[in-house]
């Protein structure tokens, strides 16, 4: 009995983790060169990558990045190709969140926690600024040249990576003043 209850608790967590990431998405602050910050939407991904582990929080960030894909499903309607397409769904949605979920990684492997989440943070959001770096390179590019008459791969870079490197010092340092406050919610 005790086995069902912490996978239903298990289940039960990761579901209101992801429906309060989905909501965090929803508010967004829009950066000058365009794409925008959320207020730690992918914060709980972390957490339940952190408490269950890699494999579940993977699942668990899949399942967000499938919701994120619905809800911005009016961005592929850009696509002049199904090739984009497929390029747009998977590359700004599907492995663009669900690399956040390889968080939980570094739980065991730092000396700390603090090291261990700002390691997991950092190495995930730079697996999705990757991802997001490499669609606006290749696709945006193609379909909007950016106004600036920077090169692609410059322009999506500084769009990119603003936006990600503040959504990733936003995260860890809400996650660990959650930890200090609420350490449970990480083991």
């Amino acid at each position: 009995m005790e086995n069902r209850n912490k996978k239903t608790s298990r289940l039960v967590f990761s579901a209101v983790m992801i429906a309060v990431g989905t909501v965090l998405s929803l508010f967004k602050i829009d950066f000058v060169m365009g794409g925008g910050i959320t207020v730690c939407a992918m914060l709980p991904l972390v957490m339940v990558s952190f408490r269950y582990g890699t494999k579940w929080g993977v699942f668990t960030a899949f399942v967000f990045s499938v919701l994120q894909c619905l809800l911005g499903l009016d961005n592929v309607q850009y696509a002049t190709s199904a090739g984009m397409a497929i390029a747009i769904i998977f590359l700004d949605y599907i492995v663009a969140y669900t690399v956040i979920g390889f968080s939980g990684f570094f739980r065991n492997r730092a000396k700390n926690f603090k090291t261990a989440l700002v390691l997991g943070i950092s190495a995930t959001f730079f697996a999705r600024f990757l991802c997001h770096f490499i669609t606006g390179w290749m696709i945006w590019d193609a379909l909007w040249p950016n106004e600036f008459g920077m090169a692609a791969p410059l322009y999506s870079l500084c769009y990119n990576g603003s936006y990600m490197l503040a959504e990733a010092v936003i995260s860890t340092v809400a996650g660990n003043i959650i930890f200090k406050k609420r350490a449970e919610l990480f083991q």
